[in-house]
This record gives structure tokens, sequence and C-alpha cells, in this order.
């Protein structure tokens, strides 16, 4: 598993090894710790959120808890896709991935994240948009792979994968370049101008303490779908990057965006707040 193997014709990869995030080895066991906190904690959060969303009647009835809900469960799959391999980083253990599990951990990655990125959207100006993230997600896995088999990244993702095939990868890199980095900027764009809309009708609230808890809110939100984006955007449309910066860039829309989510769009939500009063006196 992780090795290669050598057939008549070629040597053909059957596996990867993923190199991980670089860090001193004398911090590993505490960056073991703070990466599995975090993953109990969005579990438990994000969990909180989808149960009291299912359970309260007032909150399952309006289509913008129920997108949080869905946000919420989005949240919970993609931490799970993503943090317990990036826990192997800082063990003994193995660092090889079958070439299956490569493609499972890349497929479901793009399809999570490409879900949240138009659910992200779809909040901010409340109508349908498209999913998508498939199609490029497999495009990777047509190509031969018969040479080094070591990825330095602790995910399997697109651009670091390629670096590793044995033909062109131009189409690839143009399809990376175009359905992620240039839609995701898109995406975040519109937001961005759903927003600017949003702060014009804020400064038209008459009462100092209605536009401080309107900025408050719409803030918060902000913050969220900056970290989400940007980070993003930064690593897309960089695909040919070899930037040691780029792991830890990828943490944040990875790791630390699931984290905030309930935090931010939920938690902090009065709505919210009084509907778990209610399911816990219930």
């Amino acid at each position: 598993m992780g090795e290669t193997k050598n057939t008549s014709l070629d040597t053909v990869v059957t596996g990867f090894v993923l190199l991980g995030l670089p860090h001193p080895p004398s911090l590993r066991t505490l960056l073991f710790l703070v990466f599995f906190i975090i993953y109990i904690l969005t579990q438990l959060g994000n969990l909180l959120i989808l149960l009291t969303v299912w359970a309260d009647p007032k909150l399952h009835a309006r289509p913008m808890y129920i997108l949080l809900g869905v946000l919420s469960f989005l949240d919970m799959w993609l931490s799970s896709v993503i943090v317990p391999r990036l826990l192997l980083d800082f063990t003994p253990a193995s660092k090889a991935m079958p070439f299956g599990g490569c493609v499972a951990q890349l497929y479901f990655f793009h399809f999570l994240g490409s879900t949240q990125c138009f659910l992200y959207t779809l909040m901010a100006y409340d109508r349908p948009a498209p999913i998508r993230g498939s199609v490029r997600a497999t495009l990777p896995f047509r190509l031969p792979y018969c040479g080094p088999n070591q990825v330095d990244y602790f995910i399997c993702d697109i651009p670091t994968v390629l670096r590793l095939a044995c033909a062109d990868t131009t189409v690839n890199e143009l399809v990376t370049f175009v359905d992620i980095g240039v839609v995701a900027a898109s995406c975040f764009m519109l937001i961005l101008l759903s927003y600017a809309c949003i702060v014009r009708a804020i400064l038209k609230i008459r009462t100092a303490d209605g536009r401080r808890r309107a900025f408050s809110t719409c803030g918060s939100h902000l913050t969220v779908v900056t970290v989400y984006y940007v980070p993003c955007i930064f690593t897309y449309l960089r695909a040919g990057s070899k930037s040691p910066l780029d792991g830890a860039v990828a943490v944040f829309y990875t790791v630390v965006t699931p984290l905030l989510n309930p935090l931010i769009y939920t938690l902090r939500n009065q709505e919210v707040k009084s509907a778990l009063k209610r399911i816990t006196a219930g």
C-alpha cells in the first residue's frame, strides 16, 4: 500500500504517501491534541444545531434554518473526510493511502466543498444554485501515474496529485482553475455584493442599537464566508504553486470553517438559542 509495482510495460502507482503538514517533531503531540479537540467540537456543535433545527417546529418550518441544518450536516461530513486522516500525520502510523482511498477522499472533499460553496451563495441570496464538483474530482484519476508517489500535502487534492501524473495535465489544470478558482471567486463576489446591499439597508435603520445588532450579525457571517473563500481562492488560483504555506492555508477552509459555522451562524442567533431553551425545558 502506498508503494509501486513493476509491470511489463511501466511502473504503475498503486497508492500515495501523504507527507502531511510540515511541523517540528517536538510539537507532534500538541498538534494531535489540538486537531482532535477541533474535530470533536466540530462534530458536537454541528450535531447540536442539526438536532435543534429538526426538533423545533418553529425552526424547521423556515427555509433559512433548513439551510443552516444542511450546512451543519455538510460540515460534519467534510470534517470527517479531512481531520481523521490529518491526525495520522502526528502519529507513528503509516502515511500511505491506497489509490482507491485517495480517489474517494478527493471526490467527497470536492463534492462536499462545492455544495457548501453554493450553499453560502444560496443563503446570501435566498435562491437556488447548482451543485458541482463530481466531474472535476474524477478527471485527475483518468491520467496515468507511474513515477513518484509522495503527495506533499495532508490530503489528496487535485493540484498536488496532478504533479505526480505521467502525462500532460494542461486540461486538468485549466478545469481546476476555472471550475474551482474562478467559480469560487465569482461566488465570493456575489456574496460581497449581497452584503453590500444589506449594509445599505442597515444604514437606513434609525436606532443606533438596531444598527449595532445588524452590523454584528452581518460582520460575523461575513467573517465565516471570508475564512472559507479567501484561502480557497488563494489555493486554487495558484494551482501550480509549491509554497509550504499552501497546507497551512488549506487548514482554514477544511478544518477551521466547519468549527466556526455553528458558533457564528446559529449559536449567536437569538431564535436558535430560544429553541435550545425550549427543547431543554421540555
